[in-house]
């Protein structure tokens, strides 16, 4: 898959406008595995790589140290913090601040991304925190880097971005606690809310919840299926997971709650009396179908016979196909808003 942004990170080390720091480790936050990293020349012995992300942190840990996403980062000071800022504002201004807070005196922190997801915005923010800023293009792309001069970063402006990096109450649900980046981070997202709406009361036994994210969906079982005794909670995202974490058991009430970081790609690890899913159909700008048809075909594997699947989806989206190929029957139950509810049983 094309990766401008971190084809276009290393770029001032092939120039010769930065070289790698001699000594120190080298700190890669929201990192991702390319074949720009591979070739880039980076130290490996040095070099820790940080991902939340499960895909994208097991492609990692096949050719460098990125420790568990859970695992506390080493403090450094590093003498280079490098970054893949995403593109939800709060999210990369917290990413850099956290780069600038690590790198030492005289360290280098740079970051990378695409024009149309806020580089020269980035560059700026960098900037604001940092000081004088250098960039270079390509690929429709900026990386952009500053030499750490402690009297000269906006202590005031670090310590604000840093706290953008810390959980809060949703304003809409105190239930839950999110934070910038995560899907929906900032609302009970409006597919998710229409699914609820329609769980069937009856729903028993043990279940799943694919694409967990902060555990709305599960709440919502919880409080509407009173003969649920169990639900296994999956999300590749570890950040989302930690989070339902601890919004999920003081909601529990007696129903076994199982936490599992895992990419339900790879299929299921129990099996299951019902399912529930708000699969997710993008990466990045661009549609990807076949997430949603591999967590659907993940679910008909893993559920018993008479077992039911409920999805929510855009409309638009043709995973009826894919429950034909897999299950008896289907059904929508709900079309709203631009989402429909699909229920199939096995």
């Amino acid at each position: 898959m094309l990766d401008p942004a971190l084809d276009s990170l290393f770029l001032p080390f092939a120039t010769g406008a930065l070289s790698w720091p001699t000594e120190g480790q080298i700190l890669f936050l929201r990192a991702r595995m390319g074949a720009a990293l591979r070739e880039s020349g980076v130290p490996r012995e040095r070099f820790i790589c940080r991902q939340s992300f499960l895909p994208f942190a097991r492609e990692l840990s096949l050719g460098f140290r990125a420790p568990d996403a859970g695992a506390e980062t080493p403090e450094g000071p590093f003498p280079l913090v490098i970054s893949l800022p995403p593109r939800q504002r709060d999210e990369a201004r917290f990413v850099l601040a956290e780069s600038v807070a690590r790198a030492g005196a005289g360290g280098i922190v740079m970051a990378a991304a695409a024009n149309g997801e806020g580089a020269r915005s980035l560059e700026s923010d960098l900037g604001a925190l940092a000081g004088d800023v250098i960039s270079l293009s390509k690929n429709k792309c900026r990386v952009f880097w500053a030499r750490i001069d402690p009297a000269r970063i906006d202590r005031d402006l670090l310590l604000a971005w840093t706290r953008l990096g810390e959980a809060r109450r949703l304003s809409e649900d105190a239930r839950f606690l999110s934070r910038p980046g995560l899907f929906a981070w900032d609302r009970i997202d409006a597919g998710s809310a229409l699914l609820a709406r329609h769980l069937p009361a009856d729903l028993a036994g043990k279940g799943a919840d694919l694409g967990c994210g902060f555990g709305y969906l599960s709440a919502e079982i919880l409080a509407r299926c009173p003969r649920v005794t169990g639900i296994d909670l999956y999300e590749a995202e570890r950040v989302a997971l930690e989070l339902a974490q601890i919004n999920l058991p003081p909601l529990a009430h007696g129903v076994a709650l199982d936490f599992l970081w895992h990419d339900v790609t790879t299929g299921l690890r129990g099996f299951y009396d019902f399912i529930v899913s708000n699969p997710p159909f993008h990466t990045g700008k661009a549609d990807r179908i076949d997430l949603g048809q591999a967590f659907i075909i993940a679910g008909a594997k893993a559920l018993r016979p008479g077992g039911r699947m409920l999805i929510v989806a855009n409309q638009h989206l043709p995973y009826e196909a894919t429950f034909a190929g897999h299950f008896a029957r289907q059904r929508i139950v709900a079309v709203a808003d631009g989402y429909k509810i699909i229920e199939a049983e096995k």
